[in-house]
């Protein structure tokens, strides 16, 4: 949007369990960069009132695989390392849905993102990332690693490619209702 100054809010380090309000009408609007890095963060719906927010820094907070997040269309960037998220399935399918061009994705130390730093096995930090790139299929970079072609190749060949629902037609669902 032309004119419009964008800006980046830093709340790190606050131990905030949610954005203050008069914050959130204040620069809500404009801000294109959110920085929460080491708060008590958990409930995402908040971020409806960030319209144009491209990147999210979410480090160090207390969300969870079945954490509520409004449609962010202009989010790009998502970074949510050493979170509570434990349900890999439920909480990609939840980005799907609310962050449809998400080229930028870490979640490092969080339980459903297995990897040798958390005790988990080669293969298993190998599977979460084919399934993280088989589901997410505009994503340029998981973690601290760049997606290469024969990754998103072999995720495929696993995990198939992700579909988007279909929703039913209106004559379909008048159809049922009779």
């Amino acid at each position: 949007m032309e004119g419009i100054e964008w800006n980046r809010q830093n709340l790190a380090y606050q131990s905030l369990t949610e954005v203050p309000p008069e914050l959130i009408e204040r620069d809500g609007f404009k801000t294109a960069e959110l920085d929460l890095t080491h708060n008590k963060i958990s409930d995402l719906r908040f971020l409806v009132d960030y319209p144009h927010l491209t990147t999210l820094i979410l480090d160090h907070n207390l969300v969870g695989s079945h954490v509520k997040m409004p449609s962010m269309n202009k989010l790009h960037t998502l970074w949510l390392n050493h979170n509570k998220i434990t349900n890999l399935s439920t909480f990609v399918a939840t980005l799907v849905k609310s962050c449809p061009n998400l080229r930028h994705l870490s979640m490092m130390n969080n339980e459903a993102a297995p990897s040798f730093f958390n005790g988990g096995t080669f293969q298993q930090y190998m599977d979460y990332r084919y399934f993280v790139i088989s589901r997410l299929q505009k994503l340029d970079a998981l973690d601290d690693k760049i997606i290469q072609e024969n990754e998103r190749a072999e995720a495929e060949r696993i995990y198939g490619r992700s579909k988007p629902r279909k929703k039913k037609k209106k004559v379909e669902q008048d159809n049922n209702n009779t």
